[in-house]
Parts: structure tokens; sequence; C-alpha cells
């Protein structure tokens, strides 16, 4: 299937992978419209290096009239949105008795029932044009095994994983769905796991360490702007971990 040819639609480019996401693309000349709950210094240095190809908003991705309103701002501003990268996300540092009814409320509405809701509206909007494109829903290994302290977090992910398959056999080719599903990346999101349970995991991966940014962008990449077959596939990048 031929690659997008306009603007790719990234969420939770604030940081971390979703801006490294967002800085390569650009890299690459592609148009990019990247937002987050908040403009970062790396958010708004990528758009001054590049004025007139990217796009940056502060957008509550659970915000329904302010995803609606930035996502017809790109196609305004950069032209037809052809690409989603579903990033946004929150993380959890609690076991799951010790976790609120409203933060489960939360990490659901965050990480699960928006990014539904925003490929929703770019599908439709794609589908209203006759034409083609392609989603990368970044989940987790997460939604393949089970940790202490993520069971909420990991029921979204897993639940972004079902989804992608679904959708994928729902669109027929007009849309190739893919997952990339990270392993644990020694940041802020693995900060519950602690020091000791990372070493275990890094002991137990056969790679021998734990995913890099730089691990994940090349698979983003190529489901994104590269001609491929592959379609309604989670693709794990963790070293082996969690075979």
């Amino acid at each position: 299937m031929v690659p997008p040819s306009g603007t790719v639609l990234v969420s939770g480019a604030s940081r971390g992978l979703g801006l490294a996401i967002a800085s390569d693309l650009a890299g690459q000349g592609v148009r990019v419209a990247a937002f987050a709950r908040s403009v970062s210094d790396g958010l708004g240095d990528l758009a001054a290096k590049h004025p007139d190809t990217v796009l940056v908003g502060a957008v509550d991705i659970t915000d329904a009239g302010a995803r609606t309103a930035f996502v017809r701002q790109a196609e305004a501003d950069l032209g037809p949105v052809d690409g989603l990268v579903n990033n946004a996300a929150v993380g959890q540092d609690s076991l799951h008795v010790h976790t609120a009814e409203s933060r489960i409320e939360d990490i659901v509405a965050t990480n699960l029932t928006a990014p539904l809701a925003l490929t929703r509206l770019f599908v439709r909007r794609l589908l209203a044009k006759a034409a083609h494109g392609r989603v990368v829903n970044v989940t987790s290994v997460c939604g393949q095994r089970g940790y202490p302290g993520l069971v909420a977090y990991s029921a979204t992910k897993g639940g972004l994983d079902a989804a992608t398959r679904s959708l994928a056999r729902e669109l027929q080719g007009r849309v190739l769905v893919n997952s990339v599903a990270p392993g644990f990346f020694a940041s802020e999101m693995s900060s519950v796991l602690g020091g000791t349970q990372l070493d275990q995991i890094r002991r137990r991966t056969p790679s021998g360490r734990l995913t890099d940014v730089e691990d994940v962008l090349p698979v983003v990449r190529q489901l994104l702007l590269e001609t491929t077959n592959i379609n309604g596939q989670t693709i794990v990048v963790d070293g082996g971990g969690s075979i």
C-alpha cells in the first residue's frame, strides 16, 4: 500500500517517545501536527526548527472539542492528515487495590477511550475524502505480560492492541492499522517497578538491555512511511524479554 503523503498527527508529543517520533518524522521531511497537554520546550523547539512543516498545540486528548479543533487546524495549515500516531498515555504507580476508582477512570479515558475517539475522527475524515492512510498505536509489553502495579495501564494497552486487529479488519486495507509495543524504558513510566524489578527484567531479556527510544523509531517509521503489507499486527520491541 502506498505510504501517506500528507500530514501525520502525533499525540502525546511533549517528551520521551512521542517527541522523538515527531522529531524523527519532521527530520524525514514529513509534515507533522503534534500535540500534548502542554507544549514542552522540546516540542516548541521542534516547531521553531520546522516552522513550515510542523504544527504544535496544547491539547488534552480527552477533550473532544479540542481534539477536533486541532485536527481541523492541522488540515488548514499543513494539508490532509493521512497518518496518525496514538502515543498519548498516562502511567500508573499503584497496586490495583490501592488505586482509586477515579484514577482508573482517568487512565482508561486517556489511554483507551480518547485514542479510539481520535482514531474514529481521523478515519471518518479520511474515508470521506476516499483517501488511504496509516494508524500506529503505541502500546506496551504490559499488554502482553502481567506486571504488578500496572493493572489499569495494562488493560488499556491490551485493549488498544485488540482494537488494532479489529479496526484493520473493518478498514479492509484502506487504512493500515498496527501497534508498536515497546518494552520498558529506563524512564519515569518505569519508575513504579523500581530498580530491582528493572534489573530482573534486564537480566531475563535476551538482548541484555532495556528498550531505548532509538529501537522503536525505525519500526514506527516503517509502518507509517514505507510501502508495506503489515496490517493488524502488534510489533513488540523489547529485546526478546516477553518471549
